[in-house]
Parts: structure tokens; C-alpha cells; sequence
């Protein structure tokens, strides 16, 4: 075609214009946003946009998606919207998974206008072009060439009459001919009253006519879209379901509507499509070469393998080597991506689709093929072999179990679930189907898989069980709407006999403990029940359990048992968050915050970031414990772009209170309220009204309102119900209790509350207890108090250290030890201002300046300074550079491959020895140097 070629002028009978209704008013009044199409309201605003203009100058617009992006329904929306503004609108449809003949495409465009009365002077050509179009007849090269012209001509003079929108839908599936025609008449369609709307998916491989042309792209749908699209169009679901369907569909709103939710019954188990969905997304897979569809087969089968593996057992199924062309033709058609070694489909749900009425007998030969060349007793292997072989097998049935087991350490919890309900059915007797059942209802529930965990409860209940085992599914099959519903309290539960009823024991007692914890008396029946248990007293779910029943009580216990974990290798990364949980209700931050952050690694070496708004955010909570509260900033704004990311609203409204609250003890001020959001916390941490109550008192005192700050402790602290979140509070509530002058009722409280916790207080409880007592101590205890606080190990313990020697500077001040002062109280600033306790600055800046602090200046006459690099190594000088700069702990921490707590190590050296307070006088002293 040759865009230079001269159009020939309108012909002289062309009928004048009719008036033009004013359709841009129309358009201006309609609504920008659209019900029926949730999360699109960018896109329609930007066609009604494409609207104006096209009535204005003319316009042209390619919708680009992948399939079930939207683009037909857009294109509808907007062609409705047409119709009402009264713009005359022609379109037309391309056909996927066929081979339409030669210009049918253009023929639905110029069928409705051939007819049209009006051009009679060219009247010859509009009749060549119907013998072309409709009958077919062969035509002179030069009259082929000429289409386009005559096709824009055609269009021209309908667009003179009244405004006109072109629609054509699933442009890239129309014919080649009327591709290339309808791009050419697009690309002139300004100056006319004229606009072309094109929908076409992209594709990497295949050259397009419409390069060039303005495109406005559909992406996927973000998660509260998507949320949003289900709550509106398939109400009715659980948790569970809405997560597996967010997670496949990917955003894509046919996905969506379509996937069914998955049924664990299926045998054997193939990726969940639809009719619908798989002829969208896979319309032309028949259609492929039988190696190309069996090799697309093992790929939706086995997902993360690679294309060598995947190619030898396509090659078992085909019975022919296949080499790595096979994979081309599915390539081409854009189903799959090949990016250096495996084969990724272009959507999640594209798997479901290649595969969708696959016969049984063809999926079982894939999974058998599957099997045999993956390595001997991995899990993937025996995943795949329990899906090839029919009928009991209680051989493979015990490898299953095993293999679970090696799931949970891979972190591929869900997929150990499927091994143990699998096993359950390769079992040939009762008695082990029924165990086999209860473990992977158990393990579900665990996982949050409620549906999942209460059907095969019931399952389990109809074989025979060991009394507690019929007690736990019993939990798990009728939960109470406030928690676990007991058939039977615990004091009244059987003595385990035998590993199994131990296993249900500790399985019970995990579903139980959080419901018996606001029950006293159950509670001391449960601990006497744990205590029954001493050859699994180790283990994470009892040391759990025991924590949340008698945080206080238990403490030094489950401290002392934490302490005998060493090499964590072995254990799932479920049970680490269980210890990292159990450290931090027994009083051991630092431990927890550990645990928490092993979990937070296993979970992304594996890719799994889902977890880790829930794991990010018990981090927050240790340092929030320890008062870090830059750091328990960072955590609980990342935990919540997390929850916002992967669709988790009550770890959202957590991170989001304890955010503020953070910001409130940073300040010194009142954190704000929010009960909308309290109730919604209260799902992902049930103690967080007592975290809130104390972080209200500790901010009263941080902000120098000691007696508002002292009431509120000391009613936390003396009360029936004293919460274990109070416990950080320890030496606030001494800090107020001396400027109120109340140190006598606070020493009291103090060893009252030690009495309550004799041996089982835990060690950090104690440390807390000893610092507090100094800062509480009058001039005849003072001495031995404080030598036996600086006695205790506090290097690894900044945020103990520090309020003692801002307690030891101020006493050194009043009696007149000025130089001795200033040391300790430099030394505390320097650890309040790594740990971003900005509301003490100003008293500690106030305490040095009574100290005789002076700020000495560098004027050229002064003294010779002193080069940074004569005090700091290298390692110090650059760790100093980048606090500088700005950076966080954790920043520094990854550019120097150091922990965040190694980098806050470092600073409480630094500061001291030069002399500042805070991170930005970092820069200037790096600069000018030290005073001589």
C-alpha cells in the first residue's frame, strides 16, 4: 500500500452534513465510572476522552491486552456510551482458533454503508468494491491496491454525515487483508469526524500493523480490585477460596469470574479452568503438534521444572525424543514464554486452560512420566506418582507422610496437606486413614485453611481415632463463633498413650491454648496437662501453647527450654515463628526478633512473600519491646505495604495502629484513635489493646508528662489482669515515678511483682527489674544498685544500657561529678538517638548543657582538630559515612553485608568518641573534624 497515492476528491453529489447534535456535552455529562466494570475507571475516563477528540479532529485508540483483560467489555462500554452521544458506530469481530477467509473482517465494516443512497458519481467504484468485498470477483492489481483508498473514501463520506466510531474487537484474530485495510484507514482517521477503537492482544513474537498507533494498555487488576470484582460479582466465598482464586487469576477479571475454586477431591489433579476461560486463554492449543500439547501437558502438571526435564517426560508420553523445538509452535501463539531454561506461561491461568478436558487416563500417563524423571523420594516425585497409581497403596501411603514432613521444611506447606490427604486415601485400613486424615486436617488449620481443615475433620471423625485424637477433630470439625468449643475441659483429657495420641495432644492443645488462656481455672489445668508431656516438653507447639496460657508464670521456663535451640535448620518455618511468638510473650525480645527474622529469610529464599507481612510484623513487635523504635518504624511500614499488596486487612489495620504508635513514642505525643480499625487488629494480634494501653502510658512519659504517664503504668501494672506488655514498661514507669516523687510506691510495686515472678522470671524481666531499681534508688542504695545494674551483661542490651546511664549521668551531675557526667550522658544520648527516641533529645541536651557541656567552634585561631580517621578504623569511619548520609541501620546493614544490630553496635562506639548525639551531626564532624 502507498500512503503517497493521491485520494481522488469527494464526489459532487455527496449529500451535505446534517447538523451536528452537541455530543461532547453529551459525553460530559455521563458518569466517568462504569458499575459493571470494577477497576477500570482509568480506562473509561480516558475513552470518553478518546470520544471528544474523535468528534473534534478524529482519533484512533488500540486496546492492548492479554486475553481476559477486559478489552471486550471496554469496547463495549464505550460503543454504548457512542450510541447515546449519537455517533453512528460500526464494528466488527475477529474469530479466534480459525482461518477466516479474505477480507470477512472489512466486510462486517462496509456491509451496513454499501448501500447507502447518495454517491452517484461514484457510484463504479463503490460497485468494484462490493464485487470484491461480496462476490468475490477477481480484481486488477491496481485495483486491489486502491482498497484502502476506497474504503477511507466509503467511511469519509459516512463520517460527513454523522460522526462515526469504527469498532473492531480482537483485531490481531481478524484476516491478514482487512488488518492491513482497517490499520491504513486508522492511521488517517484525523481531520474527519471519524474515530477507530481496536482491541488486540500483545504478542512478542509476531510484527503488528498498528505500530505507531496511541495505545491505552489493561493491566492487571490490584488485589483490592480484584477483591472487590469477587465480593461483587461471586459472593459467597471463604478466606481460603478468595485467596487461591486472587493468587491464579493474577488480576485478570475473566480469570476471576471464571476459575472455579479447586476441589482437593479431583483425581488425578490438573490445574481448574473453564470452558470459557480455556477457549479465551488456549483456543488454538488442538490445533498444536501432539508433542507440543503433551509437553504444554507436564508443564501445567509440574510449573517450576525445566524445559530438558520437562521435554524427557513428554518424550515418555509421546514415545519419540523431542528436542527443544517442540516448545516453538506454543511459543509462537503466545502461551508460553521461554526464558532461558524453563517455560513460563504467559498467565497463571494459562495452565488451566492447555489442559482443560484432558482425558483421566492421559493426565495419570503425564504425572507416571513425570515421576520417573524426577529425582527418587523428593516430594515433587512422590507427589507426582501418588497421581499416576489407582487403588490402596500402603507402601507409598508411609513415603507420603514421610515426605510431608520434608514439605513443611522446603516451605511448601500447602503441598504438604495434598501429600497427607493423598495418603490418607493410598491407606488401606481405617485406623490409618482416619489418623492419616486428622493430620492433614490439622495441619490445615494450622496453615488457615478452614474449610480445608473442618471437612477432613469430619472425614476423620467417621474411622476410628484415639480419645484425644476424637477430641481434636471434634475442635476442628464444630468451632465455637468466639473460638475453639471444648467438648471437655482439660483437666478431664486422657494421658496420652502412644506417639500418636502424644501427636494429637500437642495438636489439640495448639487449637485450644489461645481460648483457655482467658479462663483461669482451664488455664491451670492445661499447664498441669503440658506438664504431663516431659518427653516433648521441647516442643514448639507446647513451649507455644505455654506461653500464651502463663506468659508471666511460665516465662522462665520457656525461656530456659528456647535457649536449647541450637541449629534451626531442621525446623519449619512454622514452628520457628511458634518459638519467635513464645520468646516474645515470655519476655525475650531480642530471641523473638531472631526467630522472626530466620523465618523472614527461609520465606524469601523460597519466594514466598505472602507470609512475610505477618512475620515483618511480630519484628515490629520485638522492637517495639526494646525500644528501637526507628527500626519497629520500618518494620511496621513494611508489614503494611505487605498486608495492602497480598490482600491482608487485619495485618494492615495492626501495622498501621502500632505505626502510629511508634511515631506517638518517637514524639512524646498522643497516638491517634481509630476503633474501626482496633476491631479489625484485633484478628491478627488479640492482645493488641494491652499493647496500645502501655504505648499510651510509656508516650505520656516520653512526652514529659510524668504524672498522666505514672498513673497510667501504675494502673497496668497493679491491676488483676497485669498484661505482659506491661513488662517493657518497667523502667518508664521508675522514670515517672522519680519525677512525681514517687519512688517509694514504685519500689514497692517492683517487689511485689518480683515476688509474684520468683524463679521463673525471665532473665530480660529481671535485667528490666535491676535497671528500674537503680533508677528508683535513694543516696544509701544508690552505689550498690548501680554497680550490680553495670555488672550485668548490657553490650547486646542498648536499650537497657542507655535509660541506666541517662539515670547514672543525671545522679553524677547532682553531685557536682561534671566530667563523669557528661560521659554517661553522652553515652545514653548517643544509643536514644540510634534508636530513634527523638522526645528525649531536648532533656538530654538540657542534662549536658547543666553538666558543663559547651559547643566549641573551628575558627582559625582556635585549636588544632583532630581527623576523624586518627579515632574511628575503616570499618567505623565508613559505617559513621553512611549514618551520615541518612541511612537506616538495616540500609547500612545491607550495603555492608551486617546485621542491623551489628551496625547499632558500632554507632554506640561511635558517637561517644566523637562526641555527638545524633546522626546529623555526623556529617559535620566528618567534615571539620574533632576539637583538638
Amino acid at each position: 500500500m502507498n500512503a503517497q497515492t493521491e485520494i481522488p476528491p469527494a464526489p459532487a453529489g455527496t449529500r451535505e452534513r446534517r447538523p451536528v447534535p452537541p455530543l461532547a456535552a453529551a459525553l460530559t455529562r455521563r458518569a466517568p465510572g462504569d458499575p459493571g466494570l470494577v477497576g477500570r475507571e482509568r480506562e473509561l475516563r480516558e475513552l470518553d476522552g478518546f470520544l471528544r477528540e474523535s468528534l473534534e479532529r478524529g482519533a484512533a485508540r488500540v486496546l492492548c491486552g492479554h486475553a481476559g483483560s477486559g478489552k471486550s467489555a471496554l469496547l463495549d462500554a464505550c460503543v454504548e456510551r457512542a450510541t447515546a452521544a449519537g455517533i453512528r458506530v460500526l464494528r466488527c469481530t475477529g474469530i479466534r482458533g480459525g482461518h477466516p477467509s479474505e477480507l470477512s473482517g472489512l466486510l462486517q465494516i462496509v456491509w451496513p454503508v454499501l448501500g447507502t443512497p447518495g454517491w452517484s458519481s461514484a457510484a463504479g467504484r463503490l460497485r468494484a468494491l462490493e464485487m470484491l468485498l461480496i462476490d468475490g470477483a477477481a480484481a486488477p492489481r491496481d485495483d486491489r491496491s486502491l482498497l484502502p483508498f476506497a474504503v477511507l473514501r466509503v467511511l469519509e463520506s459516512v463520517s460527513a454525515e454523522q460522526p462515526l466510531l469504527i469498532a473492531v474487537d480482537d483485531w490481531d484474530a481478524l484476516d491478514r487483508p482487512s488488518r492491513e485495510v482497517l490499520s491504513f484507514v486508522a492511521r488517517r482517521a484525523e481531520g474527519r469526524a471519524m474515530g477507530f477503537l481496536l482491541s488486540s492482544r500483545p504478542h512478542r513474537t509476531r510484527l503488528t500493523a498498528l505500530a505507531g498507533l496511541p495505545e491505552l494498555p489493561l493491566g492487571p487488576l490490584s488485589p483490592v480490585q480484584s477483591a472487590a470484582l469477587l465480593a461483587a460479582r461471586r459472593p459467597g466465598n471463604d478466606a481460603e477460596a478468595v485467596r487461591e482464586l486472587l493468587a491464579t487469576a493474577a488480576g485478570n477479571p475473566l480469570a476471576l469470574l471464571e476459575l472455579p475454586t479447586r476441589s482437593e477431591d479431583d483425581f488425578p489433579h490438573v490445574p481448574a479452568s473453564s470452558d470459557r476461560l480455556a477457549s479465551a486463554m488456549a483456543p488454538g492449543v488442538s490445533r498444536l503438534p501432539p508433542g507440543t500439547r503433551d509437553l504444554l501437558l507436564v508443564a501445567a502438571l509440574h510449573p517450576a521444572g525445566e524445559l530438558p526435564l520437562l521435554l524427557s517426560a513428554a518424550s515418555r508420553i509421546a514415545g519419540a525424543e523431542l528436542d527443544f523445538a517442540t516448545a516453538e509452535p506454543a511459543e509462537r501463539d503466545g502461551l508460553v514464554v521461554f526464558d532461558g531454561m524453563r517455560l513460563r506461561f504467559g498467565h497463571p491461568a494459562t495452565a488451566g486452560a492447555v489442559v482443560h478436558d484432558v482425558a483421566p487416563q492421559r493426565c495419570r500417563a503425564a504425572h507416571a512420566a513425570l515421576a520417573a524423571v524426577l529425582p527418587p523420594e523428593s516430594v515433587r516425585m512422590l507427589w507426582h506418582l501418588s497421581q499416576a497409581v489407582r487403588g490402596p497403596d500402603p507402601e507409598l501411603a508411609r513415603r507420603l507422610e514421610a515426605a510431608h514432613r520434608r514439605a513443611l521444611e522446603q516451605c511448601e506447606p500447602p503441598m504438604a496437606v495434598r501429600l497427607l490427604r493423598r495418603a490418607a486415601e493410598l491407606h488401606r485400613t481405617p485406623e490409618e486413614r482416619g489418623l492419616c486424615t486428622l493430620r492433614a486436617a490439622q495441619l490445615a488449620d494450622d496453615l488457615g485453611f478452614e474449610r480445608i481443615a473442618r471437612t477432613l475433620a469430619l472425614r476423620a471423625l467417621r474411622h476410628p481415632l484415639g480419645p484425644l485424637g476424637a477430641l481434636c477433630a471434634q475442635v476442628l470439625a464444630w468451632p465455637g463463633e468466639n473460638g475453639v468449643q471444648l467438648p471437655a475441659g482439660p483437666g478431664s483429657w486422657p494421658v496420652p498413650d502412644g506417639a500418636a495420641e502424644q501427636e494429637s495432644a500437642l495438636e489439640l492443645v495448639r487449637l485450644t491454648a489461645p481460648s483457655v488462656a482467658r479462663d483461669p481455672a482451664r488455664a491451670a489445668e492445661l499447664l498441669a496437662f503440658l506438664d504431663a508431656l516431659p518427653e516433648r516438653a521441647g516442643d514448639p507447639r507446647l513451649l507455644h501453647a505455654m506461653a500464651k496460657v502463663a506468659p508471666v508464670r511460665r516465662a522462665g521456663t520457656v525461656v530456659s527450654r528456647l535457649a536449647a535451640f541450637h541449629g534451626l535448620t531442621d525446623t519449619s518455618v512454622r514452628d520457628l515463628e511458634r518459638l519467635g511468638e513464645a520468646a516474645l510473650l515470655a519476655g525475650d525480645p531480642p530471641r523473638a526478633l531472631d526467630l522472626h527474622r530466620q523465618a523472614e529469610r527461609r520465606y524469601r529464599f523460597h519466594d514466598l512473600p505472602e507470609p512475610l507481612a505477618r512475620v515483618v510484623f511480630r519484628q515490629g513487635l520485638a522492637h517495639l519491646a526494646m525500644g528501637d523504635w526507628g527500626q519497629a518504624e520500618q518494620a511496621f511500614c513494611e508489614s503494611g505495604r505487605l498486608a495492602e499488596e497480598y490482600g491482608r486487612p487485619h495485618h494492615r489495620a495492626a501495622a498501621r495502629l502500632l505505626l502510629d504508635l511508634t511515631r506517638a513514642l518517637r514524639s512524646g505525643t498522643a497516638p491517634p484513635a481509630d476503633p474501626l480499625g482496633l476491631q479489625e487488629a484485633r484478628r491478627s494480634l488479640p492482645t493488641i489493646d494491652s499493647v496500645l494501653a502501655v504505648g499510651r502510658g510509656w508516650a505520656l512519659v516520653e512526652g514529659g508528662d510524668f504524672g498522666a504517664g505514672f498513673a497510667a503504668l501504675t494502673s497496668l501494672l497493679t491491676g488483676p489482669d497485669r498484661p505482659t506488655a506491661a513488662m517493657p514498661a518497667l523502667i518508664p514507669y521508675a522514670e515517672a515515678a522519680v519525677a512525681v516523687n514517687a519512688a517509694g510506691e514504685a519500689r514497692a510495686t517492683l517487689d511485689r511483682l518480683a515476688r509474684e515472678l520468683g524463679p521463673e522470671c525471665a532473665p530480660l524481666v529481671a535485667a528490666r527489674l535491676a535497671v528500674a531499681r537503680a533508677v528508683l534508688a535513694d543516696d544509701r542504695d544508690a552505689e550498690p544498685l548501680y554497680e550490680r545494674a553495670f555488672a550485668m551483661d548490657l553490650v547486646r542490651l542498648p536499650f537497657l544500657e542507655a535509660p541506666l546511664r541517662l539515670a547514672h549521668g543525671r545522679r553524677l551531675r547532682l553531685r557536682r561529678q561534671f566530667a563523669e557526667s557528661r560521659v554517661s550522658l553522652r553515652q545514653a544520648a548517643a544509643v536514644y538517638t540510634m534508636t530513634g527516641a527523638d522526645a528525649r533529645a531536648a532533656r538530654i541536651a538540657a542534662e549536658l548543657r547543666a553538666s558543663g557541656e559547651r559547643q566549641e567552634s573551628g575558627t582559625p585561631g582556635g585549636r588544632r582538630r583532630t581527623a576523624v580517621r586518627e579515632v574511628l578504623n575503616a570499618q567505623e569511619l565508613r559505617v559513621a559515612e553512611l549514618a551520615g548520609r541518612g541511612l537506616s541501620n538495616r540500609q547500612i546493614g545491607e550495603l555492608l553485608h551486617l546485621s542491623p544490630r551489628t551496625i547499632g553496635a558500632y554507632l554506640y562506639r561511635i558517637f561517644p568518641r566523637l562526641g555527638v548525639t545524633a546522626r546529623a551531626q555526623l556529617t559535620e564532624v566528618l567534615r571539620d573534624g574533632l576539637p583538638g
